[in-house]
């Protein structure tokens, strides 16, 4: 595909695809809570752009409201509660010591060119900017799901899980021109709510465990009762 050939207007959606899965990589890397949560909102603003960018071209006002409600919710509010917990939690110094980072990053460019590979069928249904956007798309919502699996730190999972909302509203911004205006009020609203009770979660996890590693809760167990006596019945 010959970039200089598209238009004004795919240039700029190709450009916020590759800075979003940029950011994506970014996240994947940072090892630092605080650092973290800045490249989440930022990610979230380069949505809200997107679907403004989108809005303006396609003249789709909807996408206006999209775009506010991404950039108050995902660039702003989430990121903000997200760094009230961590301060009022005491971690946002908290640096989590990453395992074989060089291979995490190059299991996450493997599931890019695995994403691409994927998006080649729809190769002469859709132009060649609608299949990168997907493709992208679905890099982004691949490396929010490793992201999930790589990191022990209950935040950064919760993060990850978010990441792969905003893979999901990035491709329904640029393939589709966003989705009815009910079902991203409602997804909107989930996104919130769950925000909230990951902050409640935290607590308690903290309450109880005393720490934000996952993996201590797989080593967790009951307390062990003591064995009932054998009641066997004597022969006569």
């Amino acid at each position: 595909m010959d970039l200089l050939k598209l238009g004004l207007y795919e240039q700029a959606i190709l450009m916020f695809a590759a800075v979003v899965l940029f950011t994506s990589f970014a996240m994947l890397a940072q090892a630092r809570i605080v650092p973290l949560i800045h490249i989440f909102a930022w990610q979230g603003a380069l949505l809200a752009i997107t679907a403004a960018l989108v809005a303006y071209v396609t003249n789709h006002p909807h996408l206006y409201f999209s775009a506010a409600l991404t950039l108050v919710l995902k660039a702003l509010l989430i990121p903000w509660l997200l760094h009230r917990l961590t301060v009022r939690l005491n971690i946002h110094r908290d640096i989590e010591v990453l395992r074989f980072p060089s291979l995490i990053m190059l299991g996450g460019a493997v599931l890019v060119v695995f994403s691409y590979s994927v998006a080649l069928p729809i190769a002469h249904l859709a132009s060649g900017t609608t299949r990168n956007t997907i493709a992208i798309s679905q890099a982004v919502v691949l490396l929010g799901m490793l992201l999930m699996i790589t990191r022990k730190k209950a935040i950064a999972q919760v993060i990850g899980f978010m990441s792969i909302e905003n893979g999901l509203f990035f491709a329904a911004v640029s393939a589709t021109y966003g989705m009815p205006m009910v079902v991203e009020l409602g997804i909107a609203f989930d996104v919130l709510v769950a925000a909230v009770l990951f902050g409640v979660f935290f607590f308690q996890m903290r309450d109880s465990i005393d720490s934000f590693d996952v993996d201590r809760l797989n080593r967790l167990r009951e307390v062990d009762e003591p064995p009932l006596p054998d009641v066997t019945e004597k022969e006569t």
